[in-house]
């Protein structure tokens, strides 16, 4: 017998979640400039930034992004993951681009100068929940910081989530306003996506905070990973995050 097909009610597609949130005016100006990539908006936003971070529109766990900074003159640095490789021009970068990457499954986006912690940058996942009711107010139910490892650039290549607070701290960035401050962004932008999706009851949010405090979207994440929440010490949240899918 033939499992029966369950149709994806949330499209994960990077670029199409970046319009939705971009039309709502309050949360425009806590998303990083994206494009879809294209050897113009490439060249373009290398000119106009030091350094880009290419994605995939569908990719999740942090597999397959890239980021290109520029090196000197002329010169850019590649790095996935932790590998880096050097283009001598930017003839040398386009023609790796073109022999290398599927430009219409990408976005390029301006790269955000992340807080640090003994200098390797981290962000806060922030999980915001509603009741089954499709009228009923988003709530936060947790929050952890990723820091990611020694070499890499990408949070989720991390060893424990610590909590957000300790984060903070550490990184000397701010205290328990700036965490009220974020969990605001993310509620609102929980709104914009569940007004668009009637269906949608989580969201888990990667929220960036740079070196000047300023708070970022990076993007919010329909299917979020709940052992992170588990390894914590404190287990309330996790125990809050299941009670909300439940009811």
């Amino acid at each position: 017998m033939k499992k029966a097909v369950i149709p994806m009610l949330f499209e994960r597609d990077k670029w199409l979640q970046y319009g939705i949130l971009r039309d709502e005016p309050s949360l425009a100006e806590r998303l990083p400039e994206t494009q879809l990539l294209e050897k113009d908006t490439l060249t373009k936003m290398l000119l106009q930034y030091p350094s880009v971070v290419l994605k995939p529109r569908n990719g999740s766990y942090g597999r397959g992004i890239l980021f290109i900074k520029r090196s000197g003159a002329k010169a850019y640095r590649i790095q996935n993951e932790n590998n880096t490789v050097t283009m001598r021009d930017n003839e040398q970068l386009l023609e790796w681009f073109e022999q290398t990457i599927k430009s219409d499954e990408y976005i390029v986006q301006k790269r955000l100068q992340l807080a640090q912690i003994k200098h390797r940058p981290f962000d806060i996942r922030i999980m915001v929940q509603r009741k089954k009711d499709s009228s009923s107010t988003w709530n936060v139910t947790g929050s952890y910081a990723k820091v990611a490892a020694q070499g890499y650039q990408v949070t989720n290549v991390n060893n424990r989530p610590i909590p957000v607070f300790k984060a903070l701290r550490l990184a000397r960035i701010g205290d328990r306003r700036l965490l009220v401050r974020a969990e605001q962004v993310a509620r609102l932008a929980a709104k914009r996506l569940g007004e668009h999706y009637p269906m949608l009851r989580q969201v888990g949010f990667d929220i960036a905070i740079d070196k000047k405090r300023r708070i970022w979207i990076i993007e919010g994440n329909y299917q979020p990973a709940l052992r992170p929440f588990r390894l914590l010490k404190d287990s309330s949240m996790h125990r809050r995050i299941l009670w909300y899918k439940e009811h």
